[in-house]
């Protein structure tokens, strides 16, 4: 199981070709994918109309959803954010910082092109995945 990052996601939905997106349309058909209640809300956000936005969540429904809320994942991400913090790295995102978490705390890898990711893969563990 690859958790994919809305930044890859916006970039295959638009047609851009990139390692990642790459990565991702080779991917789709022989690993599990998944995405995380926030990343739908970031992706749906950014559709023009209500039409669009029904045809883009039945398409990201194929894949594994996964919610993230609640207390425990806010709290966690909120010791990831101080321990950075404690780095003298300021974690620019809270959603980013509870994608980074939640990643972090089920061990799934996560393919992004997102660089506010580096600190937690670099002092906090988190796994990512890097297209060759």
């Amino acid at each position: 199981m690859t958790i994919v990052d809305t930044t890859v996601w916006i970039d295959y939905l638009r047609g851009r070709e990139s390692p990642h997106t790459e990565w991702l349309d080779v991917h789709l058909t022989t690993e599990r994918i998944g995405l995380l209640d926030l990343m739908v809300c970031e992706l749906l956000q950014g559709v023009p109309s209500t039409k669009a936005a029904h045809t883009l969540e039945a398409h990201l429904r194929r894949f594994e959803i996964f919610e993230t809320g609640g207390v425990s994942l806010a709290a966690a991400s909120a010791a990831h954010y101080r321990t950075l913090r404690g780095r003298g790295i300021t974690v620019r995102g809270t959603i980013d910082c509870l994608i980074a978490t939640w990643c972090i705390t089920h061990g799934l890898p996560l393919l992004h092109t997102d660089r506010d990711f580096a600190p937690f893969e670099q002092h906090l563990g988190l796994r990512v995945v890097t297209p060759r």
